[in-house]
């Protein structure tokens, strides 16, 4: 904690989400019902059992709901979540406990932190999940003991959201009109409450150590941008924050229009996506929020939420939905990364020490070659009813072996365009060998290739200094492979998060990216950025960065470099 007044409250530090700020008013979020210390065994062990798998469907229930009307990313998140509640290894646990002479709650209690070691033993890609089901147990247990559910008071007027940590549940039911921003005492920059912050556009603060101990109702103001919170804002600092906001809501309401540089160069502009709700939505959006196509359309959501694996026809008209809404742009779909924290029911899958490193993406096309071959038919089949050509890409490609692989099968599936992610370091130094393999496109993973260049996790909050996008190793992955497509002639395009921070997008363009997709709320910021700069500027923003000797240094040195309205951002 630091401050630059004795006088004054300290200022709190933590990882930022996004680059945005705002002030508001604390609300804290209270910590939930514990089971009784004195709870009796349950006298009648088959009705109690009764009563938890009532109280379990109806969480799983609540969550499928909420999934239903959040959509995206959100969706995905909530699904899961529900699965967990569902978990017929969970519910056994618990009845095995009853029939012990354990009460209820406590039975509950008990089998779910057995889980828990459990995914905590898995390392921290499958940790992160820890949060998510003791936000089921907490829930279960509302239901059982009578007790209001856990989570976020109502709100009124601008709130900063303060919590220990958030579950997923949580975070998907704020409202971005009463939400000014998110801090929490846990989590990480990717963790599942930042990916949701996101997509609201809601400035979240991570890993705040001493947040819960804000006064509720006190005023704070909190910068994603620098990852700080800072109670008792003194007025020229709430000036600054209010300008910030009110330069970023007029961007919003600007003209639309190509990406481009100052100097003309297009750098498209398009949409990661979740669901076929998502992408119908972006596709409508006019003026600064309108996007040239979709960068990512994720389709793990249409298999997650399954018993069996979705047919073709089912999987055909999902796809020509969203083809559809974008009559002719650019499209760009990626084929089926399940595996490590995303299980399919109807998957088999083996016990795997490192998830993160094992049999997903498409990797999972090793053992089950018929998950890859549907969806390649589907996709095919949607394209000729809409008469569209999308483009299709695998995740976890980490040789030329496996693009051209890929490419084969795509084509002979009637798919023109097919490319690759680069989320493997090893893709990225050998991108020239992957486009020579018969790739038409190359698309990078920021999330995943920051993970698994600095080897951290990228659901491991206490790394979050390691996962920053802005580390200068990643960025020259980013730039070999930006160099690859540029020799080639090939698109390179970000479909990681790093795409939506105006600045780093600015950088990203100078190593030779061609295109950005993110959350469409971050398009207006990006656009304006790119019009007020040059390529050149971007070039030589690039070239700061990357001989800069950490993250901090390499904004910095960018930041110098650029617009000052873009710093301003």
């Amino acid at each position: 904690m630091t401050t630059t007044d004795p006088a004054a409250p300290a200022v709190l530090t933590g990882v930022g989400v996004g680059t945005s700020a705002a002030v508001g008013t604390v609300v804290l979020v209270a910590p939930p019902a514990r089971p009784p210390a004195d709870e009796p065994p349950a006298a009648d062990p088959a009705a109690a059992a009764d009563a938890v798998r009532t109280a379990f469907a109806a969480v799983a229930a609540t969550l499928r709901e909420r999934a239903a009307v959040a959509g995206g990313t959100t969706a995905e998140v909530l699904t899961a979540t529900a699965l967990m509640a569902e978990d017929p290894g969970l519910l056994a646990d618990v009845e095995r406990r009853l029939g012990a002479a354990t009460g209820p709650a406590s039975a509950v209690d008990a089998a779910v932190e057995g889980f828990c070691e459990v995914l905590a033993a898995g390392g921290p890609y499958l940790a992160e999940r820890v949060t998510d089901l003791r936000d089921v147990r907490d829930r279960v247990l509302a239901h059982l003991l009578g007790l209001p559910q856990p989570g976020v008071p109502a709100l009124h007027g601008p709130s900063v959201v303060v919590a220990a940590d958030l579950a997923p549940a949580d975070t998907a039911t704020l409202d971005p009109a009463l939400v000014a921003g998110i801090v929490t005492e846990l989590g990480g920059p990717t963790s599942h409450t930042a990916i949701i912050a996101a997509q609201l556009d809601v400035p979240c603060v991570v890993r705040v150590a001493g947040a819960t101990s804000l006064r509720a109702g006190g005023r704070v103001a909190l910068d994603a941008r620098a990852g700080t919170v800072t109670p008792d804002p003194p007025a020229e600092l709430v000036e600054a924050v209010e300008a910030r906001r009110a330069a970023r809501a007029a961007l919003a309401a600007a003209a639309g229009g190509p990406g481009r540089t100052a100097d003309g160069v297009q750098v498209q502009l398009l949409a990661n996506v979740g669901t076929v709700e998502d992408a119908e939505r972006a596709a409508a959006a006019t003026g600064a929020a309108a996007v040239e196509g979709v960068g990512l359309f994720r389709t793990e959501v249409l298999f997650l939420d399954r018993a069996a694996e979705p047919g073709e026809a089912e999987q055909a008209d999902a796809y020509a939905r969203v083809l559809a809404a974008f009559a002719g742009r650019k499209v760009v779909v990626r084929t089926l990364d399940a595996g490590a924290d995303k299980p399919l029911a109807f998957v088999p899958v083996e016990p795997e020490e490192n998830p993160a490193l094992g049999v997903r993406g498409l990797r999972t096309a090793r053992r089950h070659p018929q998950l890859l071959a549907t969806q390649l038919r589907a996709l095919a089949a949607a394209a000729e009813r809409t008469g569209t050509d999308p483009w299709v890409m695998a995740p976890m490609v980490a040789t030329a072996a496996e693009a051209a692989g890929f490419a084969e099968r795509a084509r002979a599936a009637g798919l023109r365009t097919a490319g690759a992610m680069v989320e493997v370091p090893a893709a990225a130094l050998r991108a020239p060998a992957l486009l020579a393999a018969g790739l038409d496109f190359v698309s990078v993973g920021t999330n995943d290739l920051t993970q698994y260049a600095m080897a951290a996790d990228r659901l491991a909050g206490e790394l979050a200094d390691l996962l920053d996008p802005w580390q200068p190793a990643v960025l020259q992955l980013v730039g070999l492979t930006g160099a690859a497509g540029a020799a080639a002639g090939r698109p390179v395009g970000v479909c990681g998060e790093a795409a939506r921070d105006p600045l780093l997008a600015l950088v990203l363009v100078g190593l030779g990216v061609t295109s950005l997709s993110m959350a469409p709320a971050a398009v207006p910021a990006v656009r304006f950025a790119l019009a007020r700069t040059t390529a050149a500027t971007c070039r030589a923003m690039a070239s700061a960065a990357l001989a800069a000797e950490d993250p901090a240094a390499a904004r910095a040195a960018a930041a110098a470099l650029a617009d000052p309205a873009v710093r301003a951002l």
